[in-house]
């Protein structure tokens, strides 16, 4: 089962387009990764990249991928896809493909969704671990990220900025909870319930701000196929 996120976003499509496309923007905003450069290649050819997530302090698994996009299609929507693969033994997504849509609305606003599958390793012990651990947190990554660029684009909330928001939200949520338990016991659990419940403020990134089901005739643009199956490289180790 692949998976999909859709965002709704207020804002210019080439800022949108710039955001998600660039490097260095892009790392910014998107959990999943820590790093993502770009390496070389000849004028019109598919861009290849790297890929890394700093895991632990002191573990950073990476990967590369080939992406292509199409900026200009006669319907007014903009396109890009990939695909990736991760040679480290530690990480549990082998490889896969995806792609990004950006298809503007009559009201103004940027649907901005995603379609990926991958394929983990480790044989049925890695599907076991993908379909209960895995998948739900790539999931929740990907939404709260979109909702984490939302602010960026709509409210000049910087990523940095939304990140620590989201801590500091966290943190007073517990506190509250901690609190509950030590002054008012029997409150515990219905605070708890509170906490869960609540919307976070307007200024916080929420996952649950984001579409998570795909519509009934959504597939996999045409793009995609234009794009060979990646092989993983082999890890170097320094």
């Amino acid at each position: 089962m692949g998976l999909y996120i859709e965002a709704r976003i207020r804002a210019d499509l080439d800022d949108l387009w710039a955001r998600t496309q660039e490097p260095g923007s892009h790392q910014r905003w998107d959990l999943r990764f820590t790093e993502i450069d770009y390496l070389p290649c000849r004028e019109g050819e598919p861009r290849h990249f790297r890929y890394a997530t700093r895991v632990l302090p002191f573990l950073t698994i990476a990967g590369t991928g080939v992406s292509a996009g199409e900026k200009r299609r006669p319907d007014g929507t903009r396109t890009s896809a990939l695909r990736f693969a991760c040679p480290h033994p530690l990480s549990l997504l082998e490889e896969g493909s995806g792609y990004w849509r950006y298809v503007p609305t009559p009201d103004g606003d940027i649907r901005f969704l995603t379609g990926y599958d991958y394929r983990p390793r480790w044989g049925r012990c890695g599907k076991i671990a993908d379909r209960a651990v895995l998948r739900p947190l790539m999931g929740w990554a990907t939404a709260w990220s979109f909702d984490r660029l939302r602010l960026w684009l709509e409210r000049g909330t910087t990523p940095e900025r939304a990140l620590l928001n989201a801590v500091a939200d966290v943190v007073t949520r517990v506190l509250l909870v901690v609190a509950a338990v030590v002054l008012a016991p029997m409150t515990a659990l219905a605070t708890a319930a509170l906490m869960l419940m609540l919307p976070p403020l307007p200024t916080t990134p929420a996952a649950r701000r984001c579409l998570r089901t795909p519509p009934a005739r959504a597939r996999d643009p045409r793009l995609l196929a234009t794009l060979a199956p990646l092989a993983a490289p082999k890890e170097q180790h320094s």
